[in-house]
């Protein structure tokens, strides 16, 4: 019998000066990497740090250059920063061998947020189980923290909650787990779609409803409304968002520099008091509908 050939994945390997792996990662994740990871285990701080993204296709030289460059700017770093660059090819078993070795249960609010193989020790935290699946949202990066500890705090059980590219379903799957009645999480993406279904199967919450696709107008209105995007996303849409909240709106994938961007976008649309949280480079923006409006 002749043995299923592994599937081959793509990488991408930068090694950057530990200051600017955040920026990087965000270049990586532009570029549509479906996970990235930094090697920064046994490191001592000032060691130089590989960030490696996984791509379907492999992205062109000379464009994952321009685009890390880009983000190197935009955060204000040099491209001196960026000591090499190179692609490889990975198996799909060494990809997740490395999933398995670099990513360990991490604590967010009222949250642990673990892979299906790492124990969880006796905790008042919810866990939240996330299968390595090559997506971007495993909710170790800021932005994906930042809504967590949100949701944490603003969501009562029994509300309604969407999610507004849903990436991994973690965001919709925390809604459930605090009680959470109708959920519904819709992305563009199919795969993310594919990735959040399964997701939610594994933390017992196979009855959130997911969708591919843009948030639309016919949509009712809920509760509570993430939108973890980028600024570029979330402002074309914002009176769309505004208009399908009834209690509060989470909008994240903001970073701290473009804060004056989204604040401009919330006053043009009539919102004059809102909360803005940070963590690292990236903020959230917390709007209580009950009070944002002049």
């Amino acid at each position: 019998m002749t043995a299923t050939a592994k599937r081959t994945w793509f990488a991408v390997d930068v090694v950057v000066d530990p200051s600017v792996t955040e920026a990087v990662e965000t270049a990586l994740n532009e570029l549509g990497a479906l996970g990235t990871e930094i090697d920064s285990l046994r490191k001592k701080p000032t060691d130089p740090q590989t960030v490696t993204a996984f791509f379907d296709e492999l992205p062109e030289e000379t464009e994952v250059r321009d685009v890390i460059l880009h983000w190197l700017a935009a955060y204000g770093f040099q491209e001196a920063t960026v000591l090499s660059i190179s692609r490889r090819n990975v198996e799909e078993t060494d990809w997740l061998a490395e999933w398995k070795k670099h990513w360990k249960p991490t604590a967010i609010g009222r949250f642990i947020v673990a892979p299906p193989w790492e124990d969880v020790d006796d905790t008042d935290k919810i866990v939240i189980r996330i299968e390595p699946n090559m997506a971007f949202g495993t909710g170790t990066h800021d932005t994906t923290k930042l809504c967590l500890k949100a949701i944490g705090e603003l969501y009562a059980p029994a509300q309604t909650f969407l999610d507004v590219g849903t990436g991994t379903g973690i965001l919709a799957i925390a809604a459930a787990k605090l009680g959470g009645s109708k959920i519904f999480g819709c992305d563009t993406d199919a795969d993310s779609v594919k990735i959040a279904r399964e997701n939610a199967l594994l933390n017992e919450a196979g009855w959130i409803e997911f969708a591919e696709g843009p948030l639309r107008a016919d949509m009712p209105a809920y509760d509570l409304v993430c939108a973890n995007l980028t600024v570029d996303v979330i402002v074309p849409i914002l009176d769309l968002l505004l208009a399908k909240t009834l209690s509060i709106l989470l909008l994240s994938g903001i970073l701290f520099e473009q804060k004056d961007i989204i604040s401009s976008a919330l006053s043009d649309s009539g919102v004059s008091h809102f909360t803005i949280e940070r963590s690292g480079e990236w903020i959230s923006v917390i709007i209580d509908r009950s009070e944002s409006c002049d």
